[in-house]
């Protein structure tokens, strides 16, 4: 097959590790895969076997704004023109909202847009600061959607997409995110001279609303853990201010991006997460191939996709510091779970082979 995988850019966040992966593991099945940045931002390892087309020069942003998102429209048309020749793409598959518009604006077939978030929540917390703003999204989003061709990164993402916003017209196909779970452990097995020495309590994600770095500290403090806590994230200047407000940033380290992430997990006492939404938390499922300890909160959607059996008890409402602490806790008295366990539906060879059969479920939209 011939595939092309469209995105912003791949500047290290959950969904740009997957798409990098996603392509990654399709090049390794014998596909011609070819990765479409709409602009040239770099800062993951790219494997072998990808071919990379950028619409900008390497460092460069594009515009956003109405223009700017239409001009780079019809440069992904003419590549994606350009790379059919002789021989068309079999599947293009777009991710994140910005990537989704610009490919649906281009008008390149036959294209499914991953949708790896659940919408409405994003939405009703956006209703919160600014209903008329909040409005607008979900009008955005319905419009782009609605008649579309969607593979949902989990069952929680397919009934949000369905019920919360009402694309009855849409194709929807859940296809859950890619793990090489071998690659994993070797990966956690590599030599990582900034590891904390002492024991340590840690979260992944970006400084954003939606990931509460605000709620974990308050429930670690409430904990009162003898842990030190670990943010693998870029030291933003917010939350470097979150952290000292909350009176304890001695005990604190924002350890930055790390291109991998396994070591740290791997040695990690607990893995932390306590979004208010997500779509497939990757990191719960990376834990677990390593065998660390996890709690999350029970956010729309994908934990309790992942948080299955004697897991779910480490599951805690959204938004309760208390309940978040307790879990902790008992997770941490807890012995930690054996590697891989239950994660057969996440395997790379079961999600590949649902990406394969792509092609035959897609429909033209009305």
């Amino acid at each position: 097959m011939k595939i092309a995988l469209v995105t912003t850019n791949l500047r290290g966040g959950g969904a740009e590790k997957t798409v990098l992966k996603l392509a990654a593991s399709l090049a390794g099945r014998g596909h011609e895969v070819h990765l479409l940045l709409l602009e040239h931002l770099v800062e993951l390892d790219l494997p072998p076997g990808l071919s990379l087309h950028a619409l900008s020069t390497p460092g460069r942003a594009r515009a956003k704004g109405f223009l700017g998102k239409r001009l780079t429209a019809l440069a992904l048309r003419r590549l994606v023109g350009r790379l059919s020749r002789p021989r068309p793409f079999d599947l293009l598959v777009s991710t994140l909202p910005y990537a989704d518009e610009v490919a649906a604006l281009a008008r390149v077939s036959p294209l499914w847009h991953r949708i790896a978030n659940t919408l409405s929540a994003e939405v009703d917390l956006l209703s919160r600061r600014d209903p008329a703003k909040a409005n607008r999204r979900r009008a955005r989003y319905r419009r782009l959607y609605g008649r579309a061709n969607l593979v949902a990164v989990s069952q929680g993402v397919a009934e949000d997409l369905r019920s919360r916003l009402g694309l009855t017209g849409a194709n929807i196909v859940t296809i859950y995110n890619p793990f090489d779970l071998e690659d994993i452990r070797r990966q956690a097995e590599a030599p990582e001279p900034d590891l904390p020495e002492e024991p340590y309590i840690l979260h992944i994600g970006r400084f954003a609303p939606q990931k509460r770095h605000d709620l974990l500290l308050a429930a670690w403090r409430a904990a009162g853990l003898p842990h030190r806590l670990v943010l693998l994230t870029r030291p933003e200047e917010g939350l470097k201010r979150l952290v000292a407000a909350s009176g304890a940033g001695d005990r604190v380290t924002i350890a930055g991006f790390h291109a991998n992430p396994y070591p740290w997990i791997a040695r990690a006492d607990l893995l932390v997460l306590c979004s208010d939404h997500e779509g497939l938390p990757n990191v719960l499922i990376e834990a677990l191939v390593c065998g660390t300890r996890v709690v999350s909160t029970d956010c729309p959607s994908g934990p309790r996709e992942v948080l299955t059996g004697e897991l779910a008890r480490f599951l805690v409402p959204c938004g309760e510091a208390p309940a978040l602490a307790e879990a902790m806790q008992a997770a941490l008295a807890a012995p930690r779970p054996e590697p891989g366990q239950g994660l057969a539906p996440f395997a790379a060879a079961t999600v590949l082979q649902a990406y394969e059969a792509l092609p035959g479920r897609w429909r033209a939209p009305v």
